[in-house]
């Protein structure tokens, strides 16, 4: 493993910061991406994906996220995450390691597409024994001077992705797993995250359900964070998922939620920004960069993109992201498109 950096506190940013929402594309030596690509994202522990012996995983993960680090660095990002390397999806990491689950003899729900997929069985209260990505954070703080974030799954997206045999109950459930997130989140600014985003797709997947309590667990959640907390929502990976609406389901319902900053996308979809008037009062993390595609979009594409949106939201508190992760995409075409919405960025700075 390549030698640790000491700890160096964050840059300020500049007008306009560029991130990812989170994940980048893990190296074909580390997992099997094949494999990956052929399967939804798993809900459940998948180890078989990993092509490293158990023994050295961790030290090969090490690796691959100093890799991660470089490649947002060198596209010229000014927020950097861990490129969820270490992860087999976006949310079980996290959704595993937690008590009241048994993982081993997982339940079964219908996923997006409507096909059943394993998923945690609850069998107990979920509790979190020990904080799960505070040296994950640690990590990536100690090896990059820019400001950092970390991603961890929303509690409304646990809660439809679990098969519930305890509370039976789904607001219950869901608002279980705000605790538990509400306690890593602590934990991740503790360990050094500048910004930590929850990953909640499903309140837009299942807006009848999000209407009852996804506002409300999203706030149990997010309430009293030592910290800024952005909300990913989007319509799941362009991998998976090709087919768009015409416009969120649920967006209106997050304005009251104490989340600082709603990260939307907006290139594949082509979403209406004025469909963002809304969340005025809270920062929009706009979603530029269309994954459906390896073709990596010229700076002045994406500057277009997001020139239209800036009539309809707060521009002092505007970050420019990509629409989802970055995960299935080839690792030139990710490296690429990072390096696109820099160059953009700097092309719409110039304007303000």
């Amino acid at each position: 493993m390549l030698g640790r950096l000491p700890c160096m506190p964050a840059a300020p940013l500049p007008p306009l910061p560029t991130s990812i929402v989170g994940s980048l594309p893990q190296p074909d030596w580390l997992i099997d991406r094949d494999r990956l690509a052929h399967r939804f994202p798993p809900r459940v522990r998948a180890a078989e994906l990993w092509r490293i012996p158990p023994e050295l995983l961790a030290g090969a993960q090490d690796d691959a996220t100093l890799l991660a680090i470089r490649s947002q660095e060198e596209a010229g990002l000014d927020v950097v995450t861990d490129g969820e390397i270490r992860r087999e999806s976006y949310s079980n990491h996290f959704a595993t390691a937690l008590s009241g689950v048994d993982v081993d003899h997982p339940g079964s729900i219908l996923n997006r597409s409507g096909k059943p997929i394993p998923v945690p069985r609850v069998v107990g209260d979920i509790g979190r024994p020990a904080p799960v990505q505070a040296d994950d954070v640690r990590f990536l703080r100690a090896h990059t001077d820019r400001t950092v974030k970390m991603t961890v799954p929303g509690p409304f997206t646990m809660a439809q992705q679990a098969q519930d045999e305890h509370y039976r109950d789904g607001r219950a459930l869901a608002l279980a797993y705000a605790d538990v997130v509400r306690a890593e989140i602590a934990d991740l600014f503790a360990a050094g995250a500048d910004v930590v985003q929850i990953d909640e797709p499903w309140l837009q997947a299942r807006p009848e359900v999000a209407r009852q309590y996804g506002a409300e667990a999203v706030t149990r959640a997010v309430e009293g964070a030592p910290g800024p907390v952005h909300l990913h929502l989007c319509f799941g990976y362009a991998a998976m998922v090709s087919e768009r609406p015409e416009g969120y389901s649920f967006l209106p319902e997050l304005a009251d939620t104490p989340v600082d900053t709603v990260a939307v996308e907006t290139a594949q979809s082509h979403l209406d920004p004025a469909t963002l008037r809304p969340l005025r009062g809270k920062g929009i993390a706009l979603g530029v960069l269309d994954l459906s595609t390896p073709e990596v979009e010229t700076p002045e594409v994406v500057a277009d993109r997001v020139r239209r949106a800036l009539d309809d939201v707060d521009v002092d508190r505007l970050v420019l992201t990509s629409d989802c992760g970055l995960k299935y995409l080839p690792r030139e075409s990710a490296a690429g498109k990072m390096r696109s919405l820099a160059l953009a960025a700097q092309l719409v700075r110039a304007e303000l």
